[in-house]
């Protein structure tokens, strides 16, 4: 899921993971994606830009821990494959990284931050059919906050997070943000506290 421009920072709503939640979701998914797959043959990561990228990254360290040799990661962007740009518009196209192996014939877990409306998923899957034929495609998330607009489940889940669709989930991660944490928030607690901080009069 791409961060909108509204998603909670520091201070806004309510902290429900920290770095050392984070960390333990992260290892517990490794440990699943590798009993699913029995073993890490043939397994290839595909982190879904931006945040999924480091998540990518961060699990396959956890399976290198267990196995002993590196997992082969990668980097997905979907921009051009998603079918909301004209309401929901995003950022420019980012880079895709797909393992010099290919991805024909191996299981490839994408990776992303928030799962939600699942179109983010769907475009994924679109954008895979372009890229090869893999024997198998999972999902794992940090964050999944329900509200599914299409038929998409993750396979593995570092925390279910039910949430209303007027709240905003925000995913900090070191790598891009210099800090980890999850955060989620009112659009109007957003809202009233980026306006005190920048010293509105609200009287």
């Amino acid at each position: 899921m791409t961060p909108a421009q509204n998603d909670p920072g520091p201070g806004e709503g309510r902290t429900v993971l920290e770095a050392r939640d984070i960390a333990r979701a992260l290892t517990r998914i490794s440990h699943e994606i590798l009993e699913r797959n029995k073993g890490a043959k043939d397994l290839i990561l595909l982190g879904l830009q931006t945040r999924g990228v480091p998540l990518a990254r961060r699990i396959a360290d956890g399976i290198q821990a267990v196995e002993g040799h590196a997992v082969a990661v990668g980097s997905l962007d979907v921009t051009m494959y998603r079918d909301d740009l004209r309401s929901h518009p995003t950022r420019g196209p980012q880079r895709t990284e797909i393992p010099s192996e290919g991805i024909d014939g191996k299981t490839v877990v994408l990776v992303d931050d928030v799962l939600y409306s699942g179109r983010t998923i769907r475009a994924a899957l679109d954008a895979l059919s372009d890229l090869g034929r893999p024997a198998a495609v999972r999902l794992a998330v940090l964050v999944d906050r329900g509200h599914r607009e299409l038929p998409i489940r993750a396979d593995h889940v570092g925390k279910n997070l039910p949430s209303a669709r007027t709240e905003r989930v925000g995913v900090k991660l070191a790598e891009i943000d210099g800090y980890d944490e999850v955060r989620i928030a009112g659009i109007d607690a957003i809202a009233e506290a980026r306006r005190a901080a920048d010293g509105e009069d609200h009287s």
